[in-house]
């Protein structure tokens, strides 16, 4: 199986001074026209579409000079919530192996695959109302569609959006996490969302056994203590 993350708004930065080097060279044409596109706009005029403040406009400035800057691995760049609770430091090698992760830039990496600090959101609209979503059409399902593995699809709605596997030959699911409230009723709360689809991100990558459909997904994390229900596309995760 293949699991795919979403990547974080926060990054690692700096790193070491390797060349980018990112997997999928199908999707390398438009990874080129948005970095092209943002480091056309001075970082002062990027704080306005990526929603940020001007302490903040080093994270604009860092798109001017992506080709050039010092890179990490995805799998380190990505920082928060959902990648502590990965522990990405402690995995294996053959459990990174098992992570992809989404972005807006590159719209899907491995977790060794080289990379820049950047901002760049989902559900961005660059000036001249285009959206990333429309750099990005129908390029990233045709790649998610031709990957040989199981999909676990942790990806959130915007980045989900950017390109759903739709009907690949081996099949995929969507994973949400529900939090049930005291009257049992559940709401999704985002900090918990985050917690919990790391935590089953690592339980899934680091497992002996491989899982080839839902069944078996929920299987290894049903094993591992989690609380799993599933739709024939969905795994629903419910904590409390």
């Amino acid at each position: 199986m293949l699991i795919v993350l979403p990547p974080s708004e926060t990054k690692e930065p700096g790193g070491e001074n390797d060349p980018m080097d990112v997997s999928f060279p199908a999707l390398d044409p438009i990874r080129g026209r948005l970095m092209d596109e943002l480091a056309s706009i001075p970082a002062e005029e990027q704080l306005a579409f990526l929603k940020i403040s001007p302490r903040l406009i080093a994270q604009a400035e860092a798109n001017l000079t992506l080709r050039e800057a010092p890179t990490l691995a995805s799998i380190y760049r990505y920082t928060g919530v959902l990648f502590d609770a990965l522990d990405a430091g402690t995995l294996p090698d053959p459990a990174l192996n098992r992570i992809l992760i989404g972005s807006a830039l590159f719209g899907v990496t491995r977790a060794t695959d080289a990379i820049p600090a950047y901002r760049l959101s989902g559900n961005t609209t660059l000036p001249g109302k285009k959206t990333v979503r429309s750099f990005w059409g129908t390029a990233l399902t045709e790649v998610l569609n031709e990957l040989p593995h199981f999909i676990v699809d942790m990806r959130s709605g915007a980045y989900h959006s950017l390109g759903p596997a739709k009907d690949p030959a081996v099949g995929v699911c969507t994973v949400r996490v529900e939090t049930e409230q005291p009257d049992g009723t559940r709401k999704v709360v985002s900090h918990f969302n985050k917690h919990y689809k790391g935590e089953l991100a690592r339980c899934l990558a680091t497992s002996a056994e491989d899982a080839h459909d839902i069944d078996g997904v929920a299987e290894i994390a049903a094993s591992a203590g989690f609380r799993v229900e599933t739709s024939p596309t969905q795994l629903t995760l419910v904590t409390s």
